[in-house]
């Protein structure tokens, strides 16, 4: 089969790349990326895979990052957003990106923008619906990936539990006084002016995980556009210790089934639909991240903040927490859901090809 690549240069365009995942899955497991967000990327390529007869079947975005290439120490073609309806496409795809990046050494995706915002191939659980920041894809991805060269890279899993009528997150409560611990909750309100406190808290606690790059101000805003409308202020907690921050979790009501509804269209109109409705969604929540400051680490604080997460989970009733993807060599981090009797839900990677120069 023929396949062509083009780039998206109008609005016929971007609506045809956006519609394609909505084409290829079912609509009960894949989450869509806003349209909005999408159409919002910069200094990024969106480019369209057609048969001869013109059908779209397949998409990716490339991009660079000098930010990501230093952290890693390698020049990287990045590419996201990643779907293919067929082996010829997947390899046309693939083929395509590889050859737009010659001048670098590493294929490295499907990213978008980056590792530590969204992207990744889920690895198994294809029968579990995915969810707001994380990956959804058919079981035929990983080994499309894998026939074409590509090798896994920071392989991890996300999580789901229930969240019980009792936990036991055992804390000396005479610490909290004597340490002067302070625990803070998010506020609608002042969501904007509490952004730098949560950056960064962010970029301390996982500078030293090998795929996270330091988070500017205008990409947090950015990646958190209209959450403040949707806050559970309940969920969203932050340790201060003698006044200085020093751990963070960050929780949300879980709008997955929403964005599934109205295929990731995110107009005004279904703005306004998701803020009027926005109660029903308070089953399930999504643990987006949780980290704890250099210097501060192995103290039990995030031990602390889970506490009062799972009372604030248990008092909005809600049933079940997911997590964004836990790397597999990072146990102390997926430790609470260990706790709380939760099991890996969806594997989870992200996929690296030499690139011949």
């Amino acid at each position: 089969m023929t396949v062509h690549i083009a780039p998206v240069t109008d609005r016929a365009g971007l609506r045809a790349f956006c519609d394609l995942p909505l084409r290829l899955h079912p609509r009960d497991r894949y989450v869509p990326l806003a349209d909005s967000v999408i159409a919002g990327f910069k200094d990024v390529e969106l480019f369209l895979a057609r048969d001869a007869s013109g059908a779209v079947v397949g998409r990716t975005c490339l991009h660079r990052s000098a930010v990501f290439d230093a952290k890693l120490g390698r020049r990287h073609q990045l590419f996201g957003l990643t779907e293919f309806a067929s082996p010829a496409a997947a390899a046309a795809v693939f083929e395509f990106a590889a050859s737009r990046g010659r001048d670098t050494e590493v294929l490295f995706g499907p990213v978008g923008l980056l590792p530590n915002q969204t992207g990744g191939v889920i690895t198994s659980g294809f029968s579990e619906r995915g969810f707001i920041d994380s990956a959804w894809n058919p079981a035929s991805y990983p080994a499309a990936y894998e026939q074409h060269g590509f090798t896994r890279r920071f392989e991890a899993d996300t999580w789901i539990c229930d969240v019980p009528s009792t936990v036991d997150f055992p804390f000396d409560d005479a610490r909290i006084a004597a340490e002067k611990l302070v625990v803070r909750h998010g506020s609608r309100r002042r969501f904007a002016a509490q952004l730098p406190i949560l950056r960064e808290m962010l970029n301390a606690s996982f500078a030293q995980l090998g795929y996270y790059t330091e988070i500017s101000a205008g990409e947090l805003a950015a990646q958190t556009d209209g959450l403040a409308y949707l806050l559970d202020e309940a969920l969203l907690l932050w340790l201060e210790k003698d006044g200085r921050p020093v751990a963070f979790v960050v929780t949300v009501p879980d709008v997955s089934e929403f964005f599934m509804k109205v295929g990731g269209r995110l107009g005004v109109l279904n703005q306004l639909r998701l803020l009027a409705t926005r109660r029903r969604y308070r089953r399930d929540a999504v643990l987006i991240i949780k980290g704890t400051v250099p210097g501060e680490q192995g103290r039990g604080y995030l031990t602390l903040l889970s506490r009062e997460l799972h009372r604030g989970l248990r008092a909005g009733g809600y049933r079940t927490l997911r997590s964004t993807y836990v790397e597999r060599d990072n146990p102390a981090s997926a430790a609470q859901y260990v706790r709380l009797g939760g099991r890996p839900l969806h594997g989870y990677t992200f996929y690296e090809r030499g690139i011949a120069g």
